[in-house]
């Protein structure tokens, strides 16, 4: 199974432990967030920035990124898991990043379906701000271990638009959500997406190490704490005292 998607799982799992229960040591050390260091997939000395940061994952953005390429930066980064942006994947291209030891891909919805039956790599799709709700509500249908939101805006910050997008995204998904930064992060920003509930953020090699390390640090900072993730949105019934969820019916239900 993917390293990368077992980090996600971790992360979830400790989020969701309650107050006054002691999560297990493993759990207790999980980061609030994942790092995630985005990488051109044509310069080896990109490699060694994921290694020095010890960032969570290295993704490879060229979408045509031969195998060669992907083995390399396996091989360089050793066990940091390393994750490919792939455009028209199809199970041939599957196959290959697999066997060049490809711990997880990123596609789009116009990929074959078949490529969500392959086991041996994670997968996480990529979706438009401007998705149909339904059609978000639908990839929890799907066996991917996680979505990526796409920012196509160019500001150089965190807007509140953002983080309204990002929050009407986790309230209808139940995988973990990604977002990649356009620009350096602040601590500020950083805490509104945590709020938000963003799992992993996906920053540029172009960035020194230092400066990415500092990231990773604010990442450590955050608080561990229990944090309502995903809110299920039942349906509004009426009611003779008013509206009432289908949530509430279901748990009066099960009283």
């Amino acid at each position: 199974m993917s390293k990368f998607a077992d980090k996600l799982q971790s992360i979830s799992k400790a989020s969701s432990v309650p107050i006054g229960f002691h999560s297990s040591g493993s759990e207790s050390k999980s980061p609030a967030m994942l790092l995630v260091v985005g990488l051109s997939g044509t310069q080896v000395k990109e490699f060694k920035i994921v290694t020095d940061v010890n960032a969570d994952a290295g993704l490879i953005l060229s979408e045509d990124a031969s195998g060669e390429v992907v083995k390399e930066m396996v091989e360089a980064v050793r066990d940091i898991p390393v994750g490919v942006s792939a455009k028209g994947l199809d199970e041939k291209r599957m196959d290959e990043l697999a066997g060049a030891g490809c711990d997880f891909v990123v596609f789009d919805i116009k990929i074959a379906a078949a490529v969500l039956h392959k086991g041996k790599v994670g997968k996480f799709l990529t979706i438009e701000p401007s998705l149909d709700q339904g059609l978000v509500r639908a990839i929890n249908s799907l066996e991917v271990d996680g979505v990526f939101v796409s920012s196509k805006g160019g500001e150089p910050f965190v807007a509140v638009e953002h983080l309204l997008v990002y929050r009407r995204f986790v309230e209808l998904l139940e995988k973990p959500v990604v977002v990649a930064l356009s620009s350096l992060v602040t601590k500020d920003e950083l805490t509104s997406l945590w709020q938000a509930g963003i799992d992993v953020v996906v920053t540029s090699s172009s960035q020194s190490a230092t400066t990415l390390g500092e990231v990773k640090k604010m990442i450590s900072d955050l608080p561990r704490r229990s944090r309502s993730r995903r809110a299920k949105m039942g349906v509004a019934l009426p009611s003779h005292g008013g509206l009432v969820s289908t949530e509430e019916d279901e748990e009066q239900e099960d009283v």
